[in-house]
């Protein structure tokens, strides 16, 4: 059983930063994919960005080169770095790890953008 804590939500304002961290109770290297997803209010919950195994990364179009993710195998952790946050970046983001064929979540962290 893995468990995901997210943590580095916060109220900012457009046009700044946050880094979110996920920590992993168990050992990262094990994930095939480690991911953040986001949902807003009366949203359905959506894709921002993966990392495999290898490394390799991908993001939704709408990151447009403002977040990068990022794993320490180390530290058994996962962060995104966000950048010119927009109000529409609002939203609880949550980390997921993949392990074979089961899919983990955290519990999720609120971003606010708002001046």
């Amino acid at each position: 059983q893995e468990h995901l804590v997210e943590s580095g939500g916060g109220l900012v304002q457009p046009g700044g930063s946050l880094n979110l961290s996920c920590l992993s109770s168990g050992n990262i290297s094990r994930a095939g994919s480690l991911a953040w997803y986001r949902q807003a209010p009366g949203q359905q919950r959506e894709f921002v960005a993966i990392v495999n195994s290898a490394g390799q990364r991908g993001y939704a179009q709408f990151v447009e080169g403002r977040f990068t993710i990022s794993k320490d195998n180390a530290k058994n952790t996962v962060t995104l770095q966000m950048s010119s946050l927009k109000p529409e970046d609002t939203a609880v983001y949550y980390c997921n790890a993949l392990i074979g064929t089961h899919s983990y979540w955290g519990q999720g962290t609120q971003v606010t953008v708002s001046s």
